[in-house]
């Protein structure tokens, strides 16, 4: 049945039963793979692992290649995928020497999303005065403590003339993406829109669609909760994003965004948004093409039917379904080329950011 329903060639879409014996890595252990290698000899290679998640506990690096995963050899059609609330031991040829890395794998707090926790926000200030900042997933659904967190990472890198947003290996998330995209630029300039098949059938104009343009991370969470709750619970969930108009930075117009073909949802849209908007310099590879916000509804036996329940679209009406977010400067990931100091996209980032002129907000472009 999973086969079946994948072939809808739809993100968010699946079928599954909520032992979640099958889990992908990147919502798994918080890693996701490369394949390298032959046809006759092919393997897995980690690419991302995110800070807090199991892979990160346990000592998983970037360029890990996977031999044996609890003693046997991995597939090779299609990336690990990996049961949550399971001990699993990875055999990992690392440079010229093996390792055995043992990964505990929490069971997930949700069943309807299988999710690891991980550090949903790490910055730090890099050389040259340049801020960075990495975002794997914005949890939550409302979002309003990563939110916070956001601002708290912006109010530290506030003296940075550069700055770097780093959503390789991006999960997605919930609404937390608003303050997210808000901080790229200091106006109220217009995101984009989801809009649901009732709305989309019976005609809309997205500049008459019910907009979200702050989150009342000033009120404690059951009043924020409250507060969004009775502007749209129990409505059709087709709405507009604007930002939130949190003012100048000092490193605005010298921004970049690293992706790469892992960076999905939420990330897709804090891309596009910044793309569209001339706001930061796409860097790294197409992002996934997986926008369409899904839902999941039991269906019995313990099964977990996933479909998507509305469609997203920039403010000028582009969509990334099923095609990703081209990078302004296309840095493909090296195998050979990562270390804990800078991967090659990070440095190319670094550089793009101290080149480059003030792109200059979208509206002082008028």
């Amino acid at each position: 049945m999973h086969e079946l329903i994948r072939r809808l060639g739809t993100s968010h879409t699946g079928f599954f039963h909520q032992s979640v014996r099958r889990v992908p890595a990147r919502l798994s252990i918080g890693a996701t793979f490369h394949k390298v290698g032959s046809d006759a000899d092919t393997r897995w290679m980690v690419q991302d692992v995110h800070e807090g998640g199991p892979a990160h506990a346990a000592g998983l690096q970037p360029g890990d290649v996977v031999q044996l995963i609890d003693g046997s050899c991995p597939p090779v059609g299609e990336p690990p995928t990996f049961a949550m609330g399971t001990d699993v031991s990875l055999t990992v040829d690392r440079g010229a020497e093996q390792v055995v890395v043992r990964m505990k794998i929490p069971a997930p707090r949700s069943r309807k999303q299988p999710t690891a926790d991980l550090k949903a926000v790490t910055w730090s200030i890099l050389d040259g005065n340049v801020g960075y900042m990495k975002v794997p997933i914005l949890p939550r659904i409302l979002g309003l403590d990563v939110a916070r967190k956001i601002d708290e990472a912006m109010n530290e890198l506030a003296s940075c003339e550069r700055f770097i947003l780093d959503l390789r290996g991006h999960v997605g998330g919930g609404l937390g993406v608003l303050r997210l995209m808000s901080h790229l630029t200091p106006d109220r300039i217009p995101i984009g829109y989801t809009v649901t098949r009732k709305r989309a059938e019976s005609g809309y104009d997205k500049a008459t669609l019910p907009k979200l343009d702050r989150l009342p991370t000033n009120l404690p969470n059951p009043l924020a909760i409250a507060s969004m709750a009775i502007k749209f619970v129990g409505r059709d969930s087709s709405v507009a994003l604007v930002s939130e108009a949190l003012g100048p930075k000092k490193w605005h117009g010298h921004a970049a965004i690293l992706v790469n073909e892992h960076t999905i949802s939420a990330g897709e849209m804090v891309a596009a948004f910044a793309s569209e908007n001339r706001l930061a310099t796409i860097v790294g590879a197409e992002t996934a093409g997986r926008l369409i916000p899904g839902s999941g509804a039991k269906v019995g036996a313990g099964y977990m039917l996933v479909m998507p329940r509305a469609e997203y679209r920039t403010w000028a009406g582009e969509r990334f379904e099923g095609h990703g977010v081209q990078p302004d400067v296309r840095v493909p990931w090296a195998a050979d080329q990562q270390s804990r100091d800078c991967s090659d996209q990070l440095c190319v980032a670094i550089q793009t950011v101290s080149d480059t002129r003030p792109h200059g907000s979208a509206a002082q472009r008028g």
